[in-house]
């Protein structure tokens, strides 16, 4: 943790140094993950279609999560942003396999994003220890 209480969370990308943010910020229990493509920096591709794309966003978001300590059993807020609101459904069998346990509040919106072949980007806030015991029990 730095001096300001703050832990960064990078995923490697340039992007970060050259536009000046980090994957995820981590402060005190919670942890705010950046909004993130379904970019796959293992083999530095894009999958082509939506739901290859949420599960690779969901994936990335998981990775910095658990380098936070979290989970995304522990998420309580993630906003979806797709260009064509269209292809929303087809996301939902992956995200309520990612979210079925924390059933986090939710937003969707249709916008642009900064790249056309982009077809969802998701972003979370999570809140360390809040996971619940299974889907069955919302405490």
């Amino acid at each position: 943790m730095s001096a300001t209480g703050r832990e960064f969370i990078s995923s490697g990308s340039t992007f970060e140094s050259q536009i000046g943010y980090s994957r995820a910020v981590v402060v005190g229990d919670w942890v705010f993950v950046s909004g993130t493509s379904g970019f796959d920096y293992e083999s530095m591709t894009l999958p082509e279609g939506v739901l290859e794309q949420t599960e690779q966003c969901l994936r990335n978001i998981a990775s910095a999560l658990e380098r936070a300590g979290s989970s995304l059993d522990e998420v309580v807020r993630v906003t979806y942003l797709v260009p064509n609101g269209d292809d929303f459904e087809a996301t939902w069998p992956a995200l309520r396999e990612a979210f079925g346990v924390a059933r986090p509040a939710a937003t969707v919106m249709s916008v642009a994003l900064l790249d056309p072949e982009m077809r969802i980007e998701i972003e979370v806030t999570a809140l360390k220890g809040s996971a619940v015991a299974s889907a069955g029990d919302p405490r």
